[in-house]
């Protein structure tokens, strides 16, 4: 019997409806008590000494460059595996984002290319936690040290990741995750940045809001501010942090499905000729279990698009992460140039993998249909 395992879908109960609905029966929509709660409580999760809230995962990310003052003539290196948003927010401050390949175990940054590609010009590093599989920061952060870089965690997959015990995003000098309605927790839209730093939390939650000088609360006369810096409106909502504060506490139980599901549709995976599969956890690893990315190998991988239709055929749900190493989309072809074979591990990724849902939203009996889905397509495609 066919079965509807949709890729991605937000775990939303009646606590978050209710959630919703007592911000809609009272004044205040923004700037109030929810979103300072939601930062609380996220800290606490995370065991970030600071959390700010933000619009999204890419306001904040490009929110912490504008703060730093990246600009003109500035680097910051970038994975080639990764969300284009990574990238556009370096590119925002006309600074250049380089690129650099994927490690083929993981998928992560290969950190000897990243080494390789500091320059004088280096300012930053923009570290991705792919699919949940935390980077070695240790070896990251030493090089980052030496060469005196600032180091911004891109969490919007790794919300659970822990590297040597602690959470993702803590590591380097901020973290940003992302809370779209597919990631290991939703608030509809929205995002937080955690950081050790106080002066640039500070910082950064005066620049989110127009850089106004003082809070509605702190204003002696309402309606009256002064505007110290340049800044952009790049606040969550007091219904999207209501949704959070809903969320959060079901975040441990998401983590614990996600990874039985994992571990299931792995063993499920076994003996499946044609296929590889990334490294997703081991030792001080350990990893939020996004997704399964399954690799066809090259063979398999002309027929990408006929096992995508087999097993959405089935009703088994399927994305791609992500479909083009990001310097090969063609806004940074036409910026910067492309070179076939230039992020070879990038796009053996990009172009031979298949992304299979391990959600909260799904049983693991439902990865044993998912596995045995993609074992008959495999089969009745002749591979």
């Amino acid at each position: 019997m066919l079965r509807n395992l949709p890729f991605g879908a937000p775990m939303i109960g009646e606590e978050e409806r209710a959630a919703v609905m007592d911000v809609m029966a009272g004044p205040i929509l923004v700037h109030g008590p929810r979103a300072v709660q939601f930062e609380q409580d996220f800290a606490h999760f995370t065991g970030a000494p600071h959390a700010v809230s933000v619009s999204s995962c890419t306001a904040g990310m490009h929110l912490v460059w504008f703060t730093l003052g990246l600009g003109p003539g500035d680097e910051v290196i970038v994975p080639a595996q990764t969300h284009t948003a990574t990238a556009h927010c370096v590119e925002l401050t006309g600074a250049r984002a380089v690129f650099v390949d994927a490690d083929t175990r993981t998928g992560n940054i290969d950190l000897d290319a990243l080494e390789a590609a500091v320059t004088p010009r280096t300012r930053a590093i923009a570290v991705v936690h792919f699919l949940g599989m935390p980077v070695d920061m240790a070896r990251l952060m030493a090089i980052a040290r030496r060469a005196n870089l600032f180091v911004l965690e891109d969490c919007a997959l790794s919300l659970g990741s822990r590297f040597g015990g602690t959470h993702t995003g803590l590591i380097g000098d901020v973290g940003v995750f992302s809370f779209y309605p597919v990631k290991h927790m939703t608030t509809a839209e929205g995002g937080m940045v955690i950081t050790h730093d106080g002066d640039l939390a500070a910082r950064l939650r005066l620049r989110k809001a127009f850089g106004v000088d003082r809070t509605h609360g702190e204003r002696k006369i309402p309606g009256t501010y002064d505007v110290v810096a340049l800044g952009f409106n790049y606040r969550m909502s007091e219904i999207h942090c209501a949704i959070g504060i809903a969320q959060l506490p079901k975040v441990p139980g998401f983590l614990t499905q996600r990874e039985c599901n994992y571990g299931r549709l792995s063993k499920g995976l076994e003996g499946i000729a044609g296929l590889s599969l990334l490294q997703s956890t081991t030792g001080v690893f350990q990893s939020s279990y996004y997704c399964l990315s399954v690799i066809l190998d090259a063979s398999l991988a002309t027929r990408r698009a006929a096992v995508v239709a087999g097993l959405n055929a089935r009703g088994v749900g399927t994305s791609v992460y992500y479909p083009q190493p990001v310097p090969r989309m063609t806004y940074y072809q036409e910026r910067y140039g492309w070179t076939d074979g230039s992020f070879p591990n990038a796009a053996r990724i990009s172009d031979q993998s298949i992304a299979l849902s391990v959600g909260p939203h799904l049983s693991e009996d439902d990865m044993d249909y998912t596995a045995a889905s993609l074992r008959q397509v495999i089969q009745e495609l002749g591979a």
